[in-house]
This record gives structure tokens, sequence and C-alpha cells, in this order.
């Protein structure tokens, strides 16, 4: 079973958080270029977690922002794979 993102925005921290699965203690950080926090699985090196940071400063950027990972999107929930 595929995990679904979810996106939940810290405006106290202006951090926008794209999880697989919830945060757990275990997870190693990774830090990308562009202030981007990846938190990865400690057996695997999967990333489950990115972190954004100053996601606001980014929405006024002019300039396009990418996230530096590959991603294989499909729907769920649909019966297509």
């Amino acid at each position: 079973m595929d995990a679904k993102l979810t996106f939940k925005y810290d405006r106290e921290a202006d951090i926008l958080h794209i999880d697989k699965l919830p945060p757990y203690a275990e997870q190693e950080s990774e830090e990308l270029p562009d202030e981007i926090v990846a938190r990865l699985n400690p057996n695997t090196g999967e990333v489950e977690s990115l972190e954004v940071l100053f996601f606001s400063t980014r929405l006024l950027r002019t300039d396009l922002f990418e996230l530096p990972i590959s991603a294989d999107l499909r729907l769920t929930g649909t019966g297509r794979a």
C-alpha cells in the first residue's frame, strides 16, 4: 500500500511539512539545498518527510520553486494503480 502525502503548514515557524507518515524519533535528518530538510527512514534511507523552511517567503518569489526529489504520483482510492 502506497502512503498518501499530507501537507501541514506551521504558520508560527513558517514551515511546510510534507509527510508520507507521521515523524518519529528514529528518523534521520539531511539538510538539502534551498533550506529544505529531508527526514529519512533510518534503515532504507527513503525520504519519508520534507520540511520546507521559510515557506511563506517562497510564495512571494517570482522564480519557480522545485523540491530536490523525484516522485511517482498516482491516484489513491479510485481503483487505479
